[in-house]
This record gives C-alpha cells, sequence and structure tokens, in this order.
C-alpha cells in the first residue's frame, strides 16, 4: 500500500479528506461520515505541501466539497472524478 494523509473536520462533523498514493498515482479520498465517498485522481505532478495546504482549508469549511474544488483550483492542481 502507499502513502496516506488524512484531515477530519475540526467543527465536530464526521467530514473526512484525506489523499493517498496507490500504483503511483495520487488520489483525494472524501467521505461524509454518512452516506457520500467520492475519489478523484489528481493529473500530473502535485506537491504534497500545496496537496495537504488545500485539503486542510477545505476540510475545516462548511461546505467540504465545493471548498476542495476552489483550494484545488488556486493552487492549480487539476483532478479526475475516479469513484462516487
Amino acid at each position: 500500500m502507499g502513502q496516506q494523509t488524512t484531515f477530519h473536520a475540526p467543527h465536530g462533523g464526521a467530514d473526512f479528506l484525506g489523499y493517498r498514493t496507490r500504483a503511483g498515482a495520487t488520489e483525494i479520498v472524501y467521505d461524509d461520515g454518512v452516506a457520500r465517498r467520492m475519489v478523484w485522481r489528481v493529473s500530473g505532478a502535485a506537491p504534497e505541501a500545496r496537496l495537504s495546504e488545500a485539503l486542510r482549508a477545505a476540510v475545516g469549511a462548511v461546505r467540504v466539497v465545493p471548498s476542495l474544488y476552489d483550494e484545488l483550483k488556486k493552487r492549480a492542481i487539476a483532478i479526475e472524478r475516479v469513484a462516487g
């Protein structure tokens, strides 16, 4: 198995964001703790520090997924949805 880094919502919600490396590809995973799980593959190389900053900022927002898209866009990190 590859590397993993995870972030949990600081406001008491069950929201979870993380990224993992599988077979040389980096994937972002979101889970709301109830019914929604989504996975995206990062297109190209994204420095771990920028990816971590984006996920940390997004998981702290009330609306995590829209915030994730905004944070990734600010950092020019392209993704493609692969599951969910």
